[in-house]
């Protein structure tokens, strides 16, 4: 559990399109590092929600332009939690191949690097 980030640090959670963060890692990004109500997607304080509740075509689209964004934002280090695997219900090995294109300033959950570093 992320409780806690460094300077230029994001924290990057999955949440839903409604952008109602009401538990797990939503509610940490809602409660400390300024996700905002009711936005599903994207960069708000130092969180950025991914849409992982819309079913699975979403979730890959949300994380194309997730690692675009972090490509444009080298200065920035995103912190990723293991977004879709919690009440989305996907497995790691379906979610951590999204990633595998992702910039070096992007950090990875280890659900996600195991199952990469399988491939």
């Amino acid at each position: 559990m992320i409780t806690d980030l460094g300077p230029g640090e994001v924290f990057v959670f999955g949440s839903n399109a409604d952008g109602w963060h009401a538990g797990g890692a939503a509610k940490t990004a809602l409660d400390r590092f300024g996700a905002v109500w009711g936005v599903g997607h994207g960069h708000r304080g130092r969180s950025y929600a991914i849409d992982t509740m819309s079913g699975f075509a979403v979730l890959e689209d949300e994380v194309v332009a997730f690692l675009d964004y972090a490509a444009d934002h080298p200065e920035l280090r995103f912190i990723v939690t293991p977004i879709g695997t919690g009440i989305a219900g996907y497995e790691p090995e379906e979610v951590a191949p999204l990633f595998v294109e992702a910039p070096d300033n992007v950090v990875l959950p280890d659900e996600f690097v195991a199952v990469i570093s399988a491939e």
